[in-house]
């Protein structure tokens, strides 16, 4: 291998990381917001109580649930996904896809009830998104889904709950 072409390399795969925290969030993941929900003034241990432990740790310390342990990745009947915490309806049923990563996936979300931010734990960048009302950590929204949008909106299904068309959407809870 040229030494020209190898110190190249390194230098480009140094500079991507900080490159990347030039591009605006909205690039990477469209901006959803049409409306304005108000966030919770809540703090986070007090959901400790109204959540199940597992979904504690998903939505307020940002873990992530086993691969195709959730029973929302076979959910295909009409209906709503709902916060699990706060109960903001987050996703509509028609833009639900089976992706095959083992977490329930999305097209798009519903307009103004998700917002992003960036995550590096994983060293490269990727979008984190969370529930607008109680800040609840949902998943992450990556450029790989299908057209015409082509994002996949990958969500820890311990994080949401599913109502049915059919059934009255629950009070949201805060």
């Amino acid at each position: 291998m040229d030494r020209r072409i190898f110190l190249q390399g390194i230098s480009l795969a140094t500079a991507l990381p900080a490159a990347a925290l030039l591009i605006p969030d909205q690039l990477l993941a469209q901006a959803i917001s049409s409306a304005v929900v108000e966030r919770l003034k809540k703090p986070y241990e007090e959901w400790r109580d109204l959540v199940s432990p597992e979904a504690f740790q998903v939505l307020f310390n940002e873990h992530t649930e086993n691969p195709g342990s959730s029973e929302l990745n076979h959910e295909h009947r009409e209906g709503t996904f709902i916060c699990a915490a706060c109960y903001l309806p987050l996703f509509e049923s028609q833009h639900k896809y089976e992706s095959g990563t083992g977490w329930p996936s999305f097209t798009q979300p519903i307009a103004g009830h998700i917002v992003t931010k960036r995550d590096f734990k994983l060293i490269i960048l990727r979008i984190e998104y969370h529930c607008a009302r109680c800040g609840g950590h949902q998943g992450h929204v990556f450029k790989d889904g299908p057209p015409p949008r082509k994002e996949r909106w990958c969500n820890n299904g311990v994080a949401l709950q599913f109502v049915q068309k059919a059934d009255q959407l629950p009070a949201l809870r805060g």
